[in-house]
């Protein structure tokens, strides 16, 4: 149908909401409520547009196109309404911008910017809120919060959590978990989805900067880093490259630059990690062992499993994420073999994940009693600070290789960073574990794109293998729900925390831009396509790592270094 947007006709289709109508024809409207994907509340107002016979100015996220429809966008009334919302917003906001950890990618900021505001032209008591740090991984400032329900709605509708939402009523209502008490007492699974989508400085990660900085400059630490496979295809977007450039060689040279004296690619022990899973994986099916087998890379999702579905804890595969299998590769065998003290050591790793700093504190994940394996984790959004405070000019770097022998990689361990890239990269070597032969097509479109729930059939020598593909709580309680109805007979399900994987991680990127995803997810399959060696299998640095050192997959040595188990987890919501 056609509708008129100020003064031009423009097609529109049936049924569409005006905003992503507008959005669709490049007109920008801003928002603070509104996130795709889920049903609009038209709470914050934000979006109003007038339209022609309506008396009231109408929420554009909220009102359907209909044939005809004249509508104005940025008419002197709409913008009056919209600058008169973000100056009461600002009315007991606190003046802090200086030091807010989201001063330059605030978007209450943004939009006091684009609005002309300049003066305080309403005064209101500023709320007295404790900053609540109580989480390893995410802080929560009340005082900053603007009640928009980003994070209330993403952490109930999204990851099917409920960790936190709306306390209190009128001037007094706050969001918070259960009975106001600290987010480490709450559901909260450390994914960070909530901070990825705050349009202000209410939830932010755990800064680890000044940590990092200080082991730099400690002449007796040795400090490593290794980065995960999304954060090379990501981190680009903060220096002015297209999203999902991938920028790998420069960013190892920027770290280097930086002070890290060793930098190791987290796709080497994605490798490893699938040589483990796989192995995992064709023993449990050819010894009736506890079937289906989900993956275990991701941390948010092992919490989440630990907390509301403690039956399926054995159904979790006993491998470290890469993150921690690389953290104890490099102080119990990098170390010693170079003569290094591994308490010296002081590792480091880039992850798109909040949860990957709850991670590496977590007990289990030490392989020697008081000597953690990972001893910082920083995000993406982390690193970028670190390069501007260091004035890394990314345009004046040359690409250089990570150091080996954890610099080289196949592309199915850079896979892991899109949704349905550990699957794929699992099956391609347990087709050839299981019939001796490498897989005719290595890609897998089954299990490949941004859908939230991917279910497909393989035969492999004779095995039919059914397998899921997960990412966003939410679908992950769907299908543990209809597995344990006897619904499902699946035999292997990889769930990623985060809805796209770990490219849209909430250590990544602030924003809902559902493209920007995409081009992250396309430029990782870009790697796969052009890569010589595709498949975790037949990375030499990985045989080598095995003849040297570990033995064989599921070992005994592979076993204490590689693998964990986990528990139910109490909590007090």
């Amino acid at each position: 149908m056609k509708i008129e947007v100020n003064g031009n006709t423009i097609e529109v289709k049936k049924g569409e909401m005006l905003l992503t109508a507008l959005k669709n024809v490049g007109i920008s409207i801003p928002t603070l409520c509104h996130m795709e994907d889920v049903f609009p509340s038209g709470a914050c107002r934000m979006c109003v547009v007038e339209v022609e016979g309506d008396k009231n100015l109408v929420p554009s996220c909220a009102v359907e196109v209909r044939e005809g429809m004249k509508v104005k966008t940025h008419s002197p009334r709409v913008l009056k309404a919209r600058k008169t919302i973000i100056e009461l917003l600002l009315a007991s906001h606190p003046d802090d911008c200086l030091y807010c950890e989201r001063n330059g990618y605030c978007e209450l900021q943004s939009l006091s910017e684009e609005l002309g505001v300049r003066e305080r032209r309403y005064t209101a008591k500023k709320p007295d809120y404790k900053i609540d740090n109580s989480n390893v991984s995410i802080v929560k400032d009340s005082s900053k919060c603007i009640l928009c329900g980003r994070c209330v709605r993403v952490c109930e509708e999204i990851q099917g959590v409920s960790a936190i939402d709306f306390v209190g009523r009128g001037s007094k209502a706050v969001v918070a978990p259960a009975f106001n008490q600290g987010l480490n007492l709450s559901s909260c699974i450390n994914c960070g989805q909530c901070v990825r989508v705050c349009p202000t400085g209410a939830l932010t990660e755990h800064n680890n900067i000044k940590e990092l900085i200080s082991a730099l400059m400690d002449p007796e630490k040795i400090v490593v880093v290794q980065h995960a496979p999304s954060v090379s295809v990501t981190i680009g977007e903060y220096f002015g490259y297209k999203e999902g450039t991938d920028v790998a060689g420069v960013l190892t040279a920027a770290l280097r630059k930086i002070g890290f004296q060793k930098v190791f690619d987290t796709a080497f022990s994605a490798d490893l990690t699938i040589m483990e899973e796989a192995s995992e994986l064709v023993h449990r099916i050819k010894n009736d062992g506890k079937i289906p087998m989900f993956t275990s890379c991701s941390p948010g999702w092992v919490k989440f499993v630990e907390q509301f579905y403690p039956e399926f804890i054995e159904n979790i595969s006993s491998c470290k994420s890469p993150q921690q299998m690389l953290g104890a590769v490099i102080k119990n065998y990098y170390a010693p073999k170079n003569g290094i003290d591994p308490s010296k050591i002081f590792s480091v790793s880039i992850m798109p994940c909040t949860a990957k700093k709850f991670e590496a504190e977590r007990r289990e994940m030490a392989s020697s009693e008081g000597n953690p394996d990972i001893d910082l984790a920083i995000t993406t959004r982390e690193l970028a600070k670190m390069f501007k405070m260091f004035n890394i000019d990314f345009s004046s770097l040359e690409p250089e290789l990570p150091d080996n022998p954890f610099g080289l990689r196949s592309s199915a361990g850079k896979l892991f960073g899109a949704t349905g890239g550990v699957m794929e990269a699992a099956l391609r070597t347990a087709h050839f574990m299981i019939t001796g032969k490498e897989m005719e097509d290595l890609e897998l479109k089954q299990v490949r794109d941004m859908s939230g729930i991917k279910e497909a059939s393989f035969n492999i020598g004779g095995i039919e293998l059914n397998v899921a593909v997960v990412s966003g709580l939410a679908n992950a309680r769907k299908m543990l729900d209809e597995i344990k109805a006897g619904k499902k007979k699946i035999h292997f399900m990889e769930v990623m925390t985060c809805p796209g994987g770990c490219i849209a991680g909430g250590g990544q990127p602030y924003g809902l831009d559902k493209k920007k995803i995409e081009h992250r997810m396309k430029s990782l399959y870009k790697i796969d396509k052009e890569s010589e060696v595709r498949c975790s299998h037949r990375n030499e640095s990985i045989k080598n790592l095995y003849k040297d050192f570990l033995g064989e997959p599921l070992g005994e040595k592979s076993h204490k270094l590689l693998h964990t188990k986990y528990k139910k987890r109490k909590t007090n919501y």
